[in-house]
This record gives structure tokens, sequence and C-alpha cells, in this order.
């Protein structure tokens, strides 16, 4: 950035780009003008107080100086990137995504344009094209943890959770016995969770319970292990070890109707459209009686009644 320029503007450019990043829109309005007095047909200068003024609510005169920047140094990352963020601010999505690919063009491993384009191609549900952008990250800089779950998440979103699986897999492969250290167990724990889900989404429901088991000691939120290991235990047909956890559950926290509902699928009376028959409801009636006596503060088990004994009630 600013190459083109003496010691002393260069000095000022990188001013500019601090400046625009703390938001002190005038200080790098200031500097701007410093080295457009010595170099007006700068480019990324002006590129540079184009997307300073758009923040100022000038827009019109950054597109000016942000298109005239492009103008005077075409081959420049810098002009065509800023272009793409003036764009993106306004939801321009798709050009602000054909001003980045001008951007890598010219500099193909930029690690901040990559990322600025796949979050666009997030956003635009080009998956192939996120795919693509977040494998690249990850083979410039594969010793970032982001870039691994990164790659992952566009697999997944690209409808391929076993190929995010294995990918997660291979990023672990990487890891030391003793990792993560103290600082990094929460996002550790996300990931595992996150891989346990993906398992889960897969259909492999006895290979995510038994990864849920094996990475317990590193999982610091436990109350997210105990509640995915009840869903599990369920989907793999051991409603009564299930029915035991959402208990459980239940005495942390009475106010979650998820493990109401979980509760009533382990013991067969949940349904998903909501009828019930008299024997049902007989048996839910009993259930929640003895709920209500246990939770006696609770709201949710004083509601949830009410969804079988309306259907109770509409009978002949």
């Amino acid at each position: 950035m600013g190459a083109s320029l003496p010691p002393k503007e260069a000095n000022l450019f990188k001013l500019i780009v601090k400046s625009y990043e703390t938001k002190q829109y005038k200080k790098g309005l200031k500097a701007a003008d410093a080295i457009l007095k010595k170099f007006p047909s700068h480019g990324e200068t002006l590129s540079m107080k184009g997307l300073t003024l758009n923040c100022m609510d000038r827009k019109t005169e950054a597109y000016e100086l942000v298109r005239l920047g492009v103008k005077n140094d075409i081959k420049s990352h810098v002009c065509w990137h800023v272009y793409g963020l003036l764009y993106r601010s306004d939801r321009e999505y798709r050009e602000a995504i054909k001003c980045y690919r001008n951007a890598l063009r010219i500099d193909p491993d930029n690690l901040e344009i990559l990322r600025d384009l796949s979050l666009l191609q997030a956003q635009m549900r080009d998956l192939s094209g996120f795919v693509e952008t977040r494998q690249q990250l990850l083979t410039l800089k594969p010793n970032h943890r982001m870039n691994w779950i990164g790659f992952a998440v566009s697999q997944h979103l690209n409808a391929n959770a076993s190929k995010a699986v294995e990918i997660l897999e291979a990023f672990e492969g990487t890891l030391e016995d003793d990792y993560p250290p103290e600082s990094e167990l929460c996002e550790h724990t996300e990931m595992i969770m996150y891989k346990v889900s993906l398992l889960e989404e897969s259909g492999a429901f006895g290979k995510a319970l038994e990864e849920l088991h094996k990475k317990e000691p590193k999982i610091v939120d436990k109350l997210s292990y105990k509640e995915q290991e009840a869903s599990l235990l369920w989907k793999l047909g051991r409603p009564a070890e299930a029915s035991k956890l959402y208990r459980v559950l239940l005495s942390m926290n009475p106010d979650n109707y998820r493990y109401y509902e979980g509760l009533q699928k382990c013991l067969g009376l949940y349904s998903e459209s909501g009828q019930y028959s008299s024997d049902r409801i007989e048996k839910l009636n009993a259930l929640y009686q003895s709920l209500s006596e246990q939770y006696t503060r609770s709201s949710a088990v004083k509601r949830m009644p009410l969804d079988f004994l309306q259907e109770g009630l509409r009978r002949p």
C-alpha cells in the first residue's frame, strides 16, 4: 500500500488506513489531503480518501474519488479492494465481488481480500465459490485454526457435512495431545460440539455419541454436552437413558420447553401433530402433575399441559 510514495507520504498513507480502521475519519482525511497536495493523481490515496468520505455520509464524492483512483492506478489491488468495500457498504454485493476478483487478479494471495470475498460469496449463496475461496485461505495459512473451521463450514453449507467432518479431523491431527491451552478451551469446545452436530446431521448418531464421550474431558460447556448426549441417546433408540438425562436437565432449568418435549418423546408421549388419544392425555396429565409438584415455581410446567388438555376439551 502506498508503495509508489516517498517515505514521508508512505507513512501518511499508513495513517489514513489506521484512521479509517479506528474511525478517526477527519484525521485520515487530513493525511490524504497532505499526500494529494504533492501527488494529486495518486490512485490509492484517492481511493482511501473516497472510502473515508463514504463513512462521513459524503457518498457522491466517495464514488467519484474511488473511481478516479481506479482509473489512475488500474493495476492496484488496493484501489479495487476499496472499490469493492464501497459497493459492499451499499449492499451492491455482486458489484463488490467483481471488484474483489479484479483485486485478486493483481494480488492472488491477499488474505484480507480473500476473506472479504468469502463472506460475500456466503452472503450471495455462491457456495461452490465459497468452498474454493476458503480452501485457498487454508492452503495459504494452514497454521491458522479459523481457516480450518472456515473451510469446514463452507463444505457444510455446500451440503457436504461428511467432508466438513473430515476437515475437522484433519485439523485435530495437527494438534498436540495437551491442546488446547486454558485460554482456548471455550473455542475448542465449540469446535468439538460443531463436529458432533455434523456427525449427527450426517446420520452417524453412534459415532457422534462416541466422539462426545471421547472428548468429554475437553468440553467445558457441560450443559450443551448433556443436551447433545440426551438428543443422541434418543435418536439411537435408547429412550430410558435419554429420559434420565432430560430429568437431570429439568432439575437444572425447569423452564426449558425443549427438555419437556424431549422427556415426552422418550416416554412415547409426544405428538408432532398436536393430536393425542385419551389414553395418552391421561398419561401426560399424570406426568405433568408429578412434574408440577417437583417444580412448583416453573411456569413452563404449567404451560405445557395446555397443549394436550385443549385437545381433550375439543373431543365430544
